[in-house]
């Protein structure tokens, strides 16, 4: 068993740019905190895999593909592989934890 409190994952992240902490992965999966400062830039891709993300705290917008919707905590987003997204908006730091089924490719890997 392993156990993760999300308050001290947040709390590692580097500002006042997005950032990106993974803290599990295994081949079905991958977990990390995703953090976006108040008034920041969202800079990712779509990706290889289906995401979850649910939002622990902040306040802003996500765009799935031509849908735009507030974000605030307790928000759930899916977004399937391959599917253009990004948070914008941002108006309080937001800090969402994000799950990838299966596990995430590292950039750079296909």
């Amino acid at each position: 068993m392993q156990i993760f409190q999300l308050a001290g994952l947040g709390e590692k992240l580097p500002a006042p740019r997005a950032s990106y902490r993974e803290f599990l992965r295994i081949p079905s999966m991958s977990c990390g905190v995703y953090s976006l400062p108040a008034g920041s830039y969202d800079p990712q891709v779509p990706h290889n895999e289906d995401e979850i993300y649910y939002a622990t705290s902040g306040e802003g917008r996500v765009r799935v593909g031509s849908e735009d919707q507030p974000v605030r905590p307790g928000t759930i987003v899916f977004v399937p592989k391959g599917e253009e997204h990004n948070f914008h908006s941002i108006t309080e730091d937001l800090v969402l934890l994000v799950i990838f089924s299966p596990a995430e490719t590292p950039a750079g890997e296909s």
